[in-house]
């Protein structure tokens, strides 16, 4: 029987009702927050690009779930092997679990487990996509997602939260994925914005969003499924920790979008609904790591400083010249690694663990081993990430062609645009069809009145 899995017995914990419907619940907030990524990218974009940015989100829910049930969840939280990689038989497939099987001494059902971790993969992937608005080959994607949590997320799942991985051994703390998910998905975007280069037309053409509204809507909804990724990842509440990352998710959240917005103020003069939401998307991301080590003060904290050095990171795409189309880098690389960092100052020793940061008296122990594990995510999936990247472009070429790109790349993988304008206005059609020469009709001249 693979490590992990416990059977109902005398001697072992027993499956707990309130704990598996909490858990099934927070999984299906952690899949909502998929879709709801494809909304606040899909805002983000230009109308001739929307429902591509659309699809690169809702692919994953199709393809990292099929590779999941076959291996996925094998190589990431089966038996360790040298702490890199897992893989266990019965993983595969998910075809030697029982139902009354409970994930490695908790109350809740591996299938409950498994399933919970799926929507981590299948969304950081997703997360991904918005560094490559615009250019992308939907087939091209498609194989990168395929090769990419293959050989980057389900090893990296196993380092830092996997049985025997080498960053979990090491104690690097990551409640919720500040490393599996936000650096790795962020290096990753660099790496691959490396290798196709920028849109035709950055730093010279507006690229500004076509959909603010759709924004605030995806915004939204990814900081209510976070409840569920953060205060999910305890597995089960009987003691309290997952209230606690609850709260910070909230606190944090807060924060960061006022400290985004207040720098958005002081340099450039105005508070955009776009910054709202990205300031909130960047507190989301740095709790992430830290939310159940920290108390709601240093919530505060976290969220403030990743709001506002998130907000500063955003700008530096144009002074170094990499075209991070949504900003991935500037906020899910450099919110996750201060989310992640910040545990090394702020951790109170009293909440999941006795671990406690320099400001509690912790010395900077912690801080080193949070930074190896920043830094080892970081340069593994910037690296392997470029590497797939020009591996698929070799084979299918990553970019559509130029003059598909100007002229809209829905139209052209997908047969489709994201709006129909060509009934819009009967008034304003008959003034258009009306003659170059002589007066309106009367009749126009009365709508326009």
């Amino acid at each position: 029987m693979p490590p992990g899995i416990t059977t109902l017995a005398a001697d072992t914990p027993t499956l707990s009702a309130a704990n598996t419907g909490f858990m099934l619940i927070c999984s299906a907030l952690v899949m909502l927050m998929t879709p709801a990524l494809a909304f606040f990218y899909g805002g983000m974009v230009r109308v001739k690009s929307t429902l591509n940015m659309l699809m690169m989100s809702f692919i994953s829910l199709g393809i990292v779930t099929i590779l999941w049930v076959l291996y996925g969840f094998s190589l990431a939280f089966g038996t360790d092997a040298g702490s890199v990689i897992g893989w266990s038989q019965d993983f595969v497939g998910l075809s030697g679990i029982g139902v009354t099987e409970l994930w490695d001494g908790y109350t809740i059902p591996v299938y409950v487990f498994a399933v919970f971790q799926l929507m981590f993969a299948v969304l950081t992937p997703a997360l991904i996509s918005g560094a490559l608005a615009d250019r992308v080959k939907f087939t091209s994607w498609a194989l990168f997602i395929t090769l990419w949590v293959t050989v980057v997320y389900f090893p990296v799942a196993h380092w830092v939260w996997g049985t025997g991985g080498w960053l979990y051994e090491l104690g690097v703390i990551d409640f919720a994925g500040g490393t599996a998910v936000h650096i790795n998905a962020g290096a990753a975007a660099l790496g691959v914005i490396l290798v196709i280069g920028k849109r035709v037309g950055f730093k010279k053409d507006p690229m500004r969003p076509h959909s603010l509204p759709l924004v605030m809507l995806g915004a939204g909804l990814l900081w209510f499924g976070w409840f569920g990724f953060n205060a999910g990842s305890w597995l089960g509440n009987d003691d309290g920790v997952g209230a606690v990352m609850f709260v910070n998710t909230q606190v944090a959240t807060g924060a960061a979008m006022l400290a985004w917005l207040a720098y958005e103020k002081i340099r450039h003069g105005a508070f955009t609904t776009l910054g709202a939401a990205s300031g909130a998307v960047a507190g989301l991301v740095a709790i992430t790591p830290a939310g159940g080590a920290v108390s709601p003060l240093g919530a505060i904290a976290v969220g403030a400083i990743a709001g506002a050095l998130c907000a500063m990171a955003v700008g530096l795409k144009y002074k170094l010249g990499y075209d991070d189309s949504l900003d991935v880098v500037g906020v899910h690389l450099v919110g996750g690694i201060i989310g992640s960092l910040l545990v090394g100052f702020f951790a109170t020793g009293g909440v999941q663990s006795d671990v406690k940061g320099l400001f509690y008296g912790g010395g900077l122990d912690q801080l080193g081993k949070q930074a190896v594990g920043v830094f080892a995510v970081l340069a593994y999936s910037l690296v392997v990430s470029a590497l797939l990247a020009f591996l698929v472009d070799k084979i299918l070429g990553m970019r559509v062609d130029e003059d598909d790109e100007v002229s809209g790349i829905d139209q052209v993988e997908h047969a489709e645009t994201a709006y129909d304008f060509s009934g819009a206005g009967g008034g304003a059609a008959s003034r258009t069809a009306a003659p170059a020469t002589g007066p309106a009709a009367p009749t126009n001249k009365k709508v326009d009145a």
